[in-house]
């Protein structure tokens, strides 16, 4: 029987209030100083019930329907869309920088496989060197295969670029 009587102490040791928006709000703490005390609908200690002239002003206070009122979410949220924007132009910014470097290196190569291929067909002797770092002398098969891969080269590299996909 104590043991009853010790439990119910508790329960009735809760705050009950009116929020802001309009919910009602069970609490064992006050309710924050923002609330007026005529939103206050139950203090520890306190009957179940608030006082009949509370009882007016609180339905003014709370919304007639008991559902919560779901949070208003903006139609646009002009910060989340300026990083986008600028996440947008970076990427932009980023894509024309490596759109340049290509376009450099591609022409540089143009004009080196152009270089070697009049040298080519000049007729002069070309040498090169061997992996031991050997000079040895170009004969006439290791031209003609040396200026295939140079026009190889300059098809690739000395038109449009390749359309991306």
């Amino acid at each position: 029987m104590g043991l009853l009587l010790a439990l119910s102490t508790a329960a009735m040791a809760q705050w009950q209030w009116v929020d802001g928006t309009g919910r009602k709000v069970f609490s064992d703490t006050a309710p924050p100083a923002s609330i007026p005390d005529k939103n206050v609908l139950k203090k520890p200690g306190m009957g179940m019930a608030p006082p009949a002239a509370a009882q007016p002003a609180l339905a003014a206070a709370a919304p007639a329907t008991t559902t919560p009122a779901a949070p208003q979410i903006p139609a646009r949220d002009a910060e989340l869309e300026a990083k986008k924007k600028q996440a947008e132009q970076a990427e932009d910014a980023k894509k024309k920088a490596e759109l340049e470097r290509v376009t450099k290196a591609r022409a540089e190569n143009c004009e080196r496989a152009r270089k070697a291929k009049i040298t080519m067909d000049s007729g002069v002797r070309m040498a090169t060197t061997n992996a031991k770092g050997e000079r040895e002398i170009m004969d006439d098969k290791a031209k003609a295969a040396e200026a295939q891969r140079m026009d190889g080269i300059i098809r690739s590299d000395c038109g449009p670029l390749p359309k991306q996909q």
